[in-house]
């Protein structure tokens, strides 16, 4: 995959990605964040050491730095000595960490949520489920932006929605409360079913809270309560060459009004507003669509960076010059 930097010059700049393979590449991207959540505290690149309380980072233990003569001190020196190892020990790494929300959203929106997001991907898994049940996404009533289509195979696809429902929230309570005890504990507490009360409440907490979210709650979470999303909203808000999707507003007229991109969003986000919604995850689900209603390259959608056009390759090439001069 070639990548050009975009916003360095008022020009299309491309990456080379087929349409037909944004779903694919999308789902990829999904499947490896969720396996690297999984392997971190595996691997020892982040957890919590619970016997020595300490921080471990890519196998080393993180500490303050506070060493035991520095409390002797009993000046203003010594003082200043401890409150600047607490600071760049203790606050600075976390502020820099936080800080990586805010600066994805400022270049790319809410892009981590379309494309990482671990429980976004859980939600979006949940929809697919609840549309082969019941013919809809939502489990409360269905709506004009729902996808069209029966309910099919319900007796396979309710055997996969139990399997989930049941293995996932299980799957993520084991992987996250490894973040905070020694995975090989954990496995040894499983395989001898012999658990200690933090393992137990760390492992049903989680499953409790994913099994809730991804049943009743799903995207409304991702709208008004995560805290990651809202701050890339924020400031993929008042960045206007942050990435978003687009509309090629010169052939407006091609729009055969199939609906097919209000039905492919699951954020139920209009994009032929052509608007910078907040509710925007950049998935390039409605540009998949349009391309699969108007013929490859010709959908009215791409995502770009300000002016510019990223992908896929084949909408930039057929992109209206009217539309990059707007």
């Amino acid at each position: 995959m070639t990548h050009v930097i975009p916003f360095l010059r008022r020009q299309r700049y491309t990456i080379s990605m087929k349409q037909s393979s944004l779903t694919t590449w999308r789902r990829v991207s999904q499947v490896a964040f969720i396996l690297f959540i999984f392997l971190m505290p595996v691997l020892n690149i982040l957890r919590i050491d619970s016997d020595t309380h300490e921080l471990i980072i890519f196998g080393v233990s993180w500490s303050f730095g506070i060493q035991p003569e520095y409390f002797a001190d009993r000046s203003a020196l010594g003082g200043l000595r401890i409150a600047a190892q607490f600071f760049l020990k203790g606050i600075l790494p976390w502020v820099l960490f936080l800080a990586i929300f805010p600066l994805l959203g400022w270049l790319t929106g809410r892009l981590f949520c379309g494309w990482l997001c671990p429980e976004g991907a859980l939600f979006e898994l949940s929809d697919f489920l609840t549309l082969k049940l019941l013919g809809r996404r939502n489990l409360y009533g269905k709506r004009p932006s729902d996808p069209d289509g029966a309910k099919e195979k319900t007796l396979l696809y309710g055997t996969i929605a139990v399997l989930s429902a049941i293995l996932i929230p299980l799957a993520g309570g084991v992987a996250l409360t490894g973040y905070i005890v020694a995975p090989k504990t954990i496995w040894h507490q499983i395989v001898t079913w012999d658990f200690t009360f933090g393992v137990k409440a760390g492992i049903i907490g989680v499953a409790v809270y994913m099994l809730i979210t991804s049943i009743l709650v799903r995207h409304v979470l991702c709208r008004y309560v995560c805290a990651a999303g809202l701050m890339q909203m924020l400031f993929g808000w008042v960045n206007p060459v942050s990435l978003r999707i687009k509309m090629d507003t010169a052939r407006t007229a091609d729009c055969t009004d199939c609906k097919g991109c209000d039905k492919a969003c699951f954020m139920n986000v209009t994009p032929r507003k052509n608007k910078r919604d907040i509710s925007c995850v950049n998935c390039g689900a409605c540009v998949v669509a349009c391309n699969k209603e108007l013929g490859t390259g010709k959908g009215l959608f791409h995502l770009g960076f300000g002016k510019g056009c990223a992908l896929p390759e084949e909408n930039c090439r057929n992109l209206s010059p009217e539309t990059v001069k707007t």
